[in-house]
């Protein structure tokens, strides 16, 4: 393998690391006001580009604001039909750099449309100020992807993985709880089951069933209609069961080792292939779980 085969190699690994999803709840409000500043605060004070003030149509601050709502009010439209269940967990770093290409595209072509509002130039709309303003979105834009996708990659992928080594060296094996057989109530009465709850592995909800996974001779696969929700409350007396992702319930006794990530830990369970996520929201929790072994 020659040095660019392996360096394009490397760049492709690198693309499909995996990546936070931000683009929802709390978080979209707030990465929408940190871009609304951002954008309003670079625009108006450094004044990036050419600045001709007998063609604008309102003072100067108001065009910043016009522009620097643009961003936020885009990805506001574009983010909320876009998360589902599955997105967060498949999102890598060549998807955020794709996703926020597009929202610059998007910028570059409505600051054009919206010339007309903020300028008094017969010009407003032939292809020349067009290609300026997806030239000049482009610019500011791919500016700050190069320096903050990178960065925040790095710090979110060293302090997860930092995490996680601590919890390997702290982890001792739980005890098995006393009482440890528990009656699981299904939505049918006849499909009802008692289990050692020592012997779940972990559970993982298929909408409104759940697969459990005992450990028996060999690894037993069991399907019940029931929510993840309400077996987590079946299960709550168990201390070493716990919820670390919106589909998944993990027993601790039954983890090997903790990876960790820039979206947060994957856990590997002993004689199991399947790698378990621990999701941002859940990792103070998984946290504290694990530092009380």
């Amino acid at each position: 393998m020659n040095k660019k085969t392996t360096e394009y190699s490397r760049g492709n690994l690198m693309l499909q690391q995996p990546y936070p999803f931000y683009y929802h709840g709390k978080m979209l409000w707030t990465i929408s006001g940190i871009i609304f500043l951002m954008s309003w605060g670079f625009n108006y004070f450094f004044e990036p580009f050419e600045v001709y003030v007998p063609e604008h149509k309102m003072d100067f601050f108001w065009i910043s604001v016009i522009h620097g709502l643009t961003t936020p009010l885009l990805l506001l439209l574009i983010s909320i039909p876009l998360f589902n269940k599955s997105t967060e967990e498949k999102w890598t770093i060549k998807r955020e750099i794709i996703f926020i290409g597009l929202i610059l595209l998007l910028v570059g072509t409505v600051q054009f449309l919206i010339r007309d509002i903020i300028y008094e130039n017969p010009n407003n709309w032939s292809l020349k100020y067009f290609f300026e303003e997806i030239r000049n979105t482009a610019m500011v834009g791919i500016l700050f992807i190069s320096i903050l996708v990178p960065l925040n990659f790095t710090r979110l992928n060293a302090r997860h993985i930092l995490k996680a080594n601590a919890l390997n060296a702290a982890h001792e094996d739980i005890k098995d709880s006393k009482n440890s057989m528990i009656e699981i109530k299904t939505n049918l009465k006849s499909d009802n089951i008692t289990i050692d709850s020592n012997n779940l592995i972990f559970a993982k909800a298929e909408g409104n069933y759940v697969e459990l996974y005992l450990k028996e001779e060999n690894i037993k696969r069991v399907v019940k209609r029931i929510t993840i929700k309400e077996l987590e409350s079946i299960l709550s007396p168990f201390s070493n069961i716990i919820k670390t992702h919106r589909s998944f319930l993990v027993n601790l006794i039954h983890v090997e080792q903790v990876s960790g990530n820039a979206q947060g830990y994957k856990l590997h369970l002993n004689n199991f292939d399947e790698t378990i996520p621990v999701s941002r929201n859940m990792i103070a929790h998984f946290n504290s779980k694990m530092s009380r072994i």
